[in-house]
C-alpha cells in the first residue's frame, strides 16, 4: 500500500533543512481559539471485506468540547506518518462498514459517535454539545516502528513560514501556511509478521504547527 501526500513529505523535507516551524502560542491571541480535546488511544481491528479478505484498520476516538465562548467551524484534516515516511490520510480506502462496526461496538460508551468527515461541521458551545468522533485509517507500513498522528481543525491558529527554495512570480519566497495541530506519537514493537499482536506504547501528546 502506497498512500503518499507529496505536500506533507515536501514540508517535512524542507523543515529538516534547518527551517524551524513556529510553535503554537502559549497564550492565544485575539480571535484565536482551540477546542478542548480528549481521546481514546490508538486501537486496531480486523474485518473481512466484500472479497472475503481480512483487512486491518486503525482508529482513534476523539471527544471535542467547545468552551471557546462561540460556536466554531470544524474542518478537520487527519493524517498518520510513519518513521518510514509513509503518509496516510484518514478515511481513504476505509469501507463504510468499518465505522458501522465501531459504532455498534461502542453503542453504550459513545451512543452518538460520528464518523469524522473532512467536509466540515459546526461545534456548538458548551458541555451539552460535546461530540465524539472516530477517525479511521487503513493499515500502514508493517516495517514502521513509530507512527505519528496529526489532527488539525481543532484550532483556528495559523502561521506562515517562507519556503527555502520556491519563489513566487516576484521572486519572493513562497509562503507555507501552517495550522495548530494535535500530534499523538506511538511506538510499535513486535515482529511485523505477527502484526495482529503489536505492542503499542504511547510516547507523547503535543501541539505543533503543521
Amino acid at each position: 500500500m502506497k498512500l503518499f501526500s507529496c505536500f506533507a513529505i515536501s514540508l517535512v523535507a524542507f523543515l529538516s533543512l534547518g527551517m524551524t516551524a513556529p510553535e503554537p502560542a502559549v497564550i492565544q491571541r485575539g480571535n484565536d481559539w482551540t477546542v478542548d480535546v480528549q481521546y481514546e488511544h490508538l486501537q486496531q481491528i480486523m474485518l473481512r471485506n466484500q472479497a472475503g479478505q481480512m483487512k486491518r484498520y486503525w482508529y482513534v476516538i476523539l471527544t471535542v468540547t467547545n468552551n471557546t465562548g462561540e460556536d466554531v467551524d470544524f474542518y478537520p484534516k487527519c493524517e498518520l506518518m510513519t518513521d518510514t515516511y509513509q503518509i496516510v490520510p484518514s478515511g481513504r480506502h476505509v469501507p463504510g462498514g468499518v465505522f458501522e462496526y465501531i459504532r455498534n461496538r461502542y453503542s453504550t460508551t459513545y451512543p452518538f459517535i460520528e464518523n469524522l468527515s473532512p467536509s466540515g461541521t459546526k461545534v456548538l458551545q458548551g458541555e451539552n454539545n460535546t461530540r465524539d468522533f472516530v477517525i479511521l485509517w487503513p493499515d500502514f507500513d508493517p516495517q514502521a516502528k513509530e507512527v505519528k498522528f496529526f489532527i488539525s481543525g481543532l484550532s483556528n491558529e495559523t502561521a506562515a513560514v517562507s519556503h527555502p527554495s520556491q519563489k513566487d512570480e516576484l521572486g519572493n519566497p513562497k509562503k507555507v501556511f501552517l495550522r495548530k495541530t494535535l500530534q499523538l506519537d506511538y511506538k510499535i514493537s513486535g515482529d511485523p509478521e505477527f502484526r495482529a499482536l503489536p505492542k503499542l506504547s504511547f510516547l507523547e501528546r503535543s501541539w505543533v504547527m503543521r
